[in-house]
């Protein structure tokens, strides 16, 4: 039995290490793309994030259906995750696979031989529903991680792929997650559910989403992490759990977007005692240079008010402290 003692979890948004910032660690250390980032990730009892590549040597672009950009990571760049001592990532994405089955087959074993959990992808569809577990302060914790990207790379009964799930609370593979989320509630102290999924671009969190957030929090979820959509979306709480809907670019070279600005992001670390929500703190941050960076002063304030005011608009009151350069969200005391 799980003591549920107080835990601490960092999550961050899309992490693309292909391109020009697989460029860039051929020649900077390790732990260059974290900025100086590394102590909040440091100071916390468990870590993940988005993996929005593929990592591996091997592979050529994938070529079945029209595809615009295509991200790999050297091998060695696995120890970039290490270097934030993350522990879990979701695979379950539309970058996964970029490369061919045997770059995300190469992916898999790196993650698996340097420690790092992984959830959302794998060689058969039990493997890209199997959460990825951790046992962490006397607590199991569940990661499942899913997307509704890129339909042609579901995963199958003897076909690798991703755990696809489009969002429709009454479509097959919709209830599969959901009897995925309750049994591993059943087996841990806390679930958390990575949803790759929506357009890019918007503040808003597309309708269907909140129902279907609701429901995964209803069938055991405790944290649900959406990324996906370039920009960072409203978090709301839902039945004391909170949801965010979408987390965020947080490292990557991509161009930015002058008025979605998709170089803003969070560090969103999360507080749970004795298995309920105490606390949400969100440190601004800015993609420079390939790497992310904490926002500080005016543009820090700034992001910040970006997201209250999302928050507001779900119901979520989120107040910034000027000295910690964080944003602070506490749940009501019911």
């Amino acid at each position: 039995m799980d003591t549920l003692e107080a835990i601490r979890l960092a999550f961050v948004g899309d992490v693309m290490l292909g391109r020009m910032v697989n460029d860039a660690l051929r020649e900077a250390r390790l732990d260059y793309p974290w900025g100086d980032t590394l102590p909040i990730f440091r100071q916390s009892d468990w870590r993940a994030c988005n993996l929005e590549c593929a990592i591996s040597d091997r592979g050529t672009p994938w070529n079945r259906t029209e595809k615009t950009f295509f991200f790999r990571s050297d091998a060695k760049n696995v120890g970039v995750l290490h270097t934030a001592g993350i522990d879990a990532v979701s695979v379950a994405n539309n970058h996964i696979l970029d490369f061919g089955y045997d770059a995300m087959a190469d992916t898999l074993s790196i993650l698996d031989a340097a420690g790092i959990g992984h959830a959302g992808a794998g060689p058969d569809l039990d493997a890209a529903i199997k959460p990825a577990q951790s046992k962490v302060k006397g607590v199991t914790l569940a990661l499942i991680a899913f997307t509704d990207n890129q339909p042609e790379w579901e995963a199958e009964p003897g076909v690798a792929g991703i755990f696809y799930v489009p969002i429709d609370p009454d479509d097959d593979r919709a209830r599969l997650l959901f009897d995925a989320v309750r049994k591993a509630k059943g087996r841990s102290g806390l679930v958390i559910v990575s949803a790759h999924w929506g357009p890019n671009w918007g503040y808003e969190p597309p309708a269907e989403h909140a129902r279907f957030a609701h429901l995964l929090v209803e069938c055991g979820a405790d944290v649900v992490f959406g990324h996906s959509g370039h920009v960072f979306r409203g978090i709301e709480l839902y039945q004391g759990r909170p949801i965010v809907y979408c987390a965020g670019n947080f490292i990557d070279d991509y161009a930015v977007d002058e008025t979605e600005r998709n170089d803003e992001s969070f560090v969103f670390v999360v507080f749970f005692e004795g298995g309920r929500l105490a606390a949400l703190d969100l440190f601004p941050t800015v993609i420079e240079d390939y790497q992310a960076r904490r926002a500080r002063g005016r543009r820090a304030a700034e992001i910040a008010a970006k997201m209250a005011s999302l928050c507001g608009k779900l119901g979520t009151a989120a107040a910034w402290n000027d000295n910690e350069l964080v944003l602070k969200v506490r749940p009501t005391k019911s």
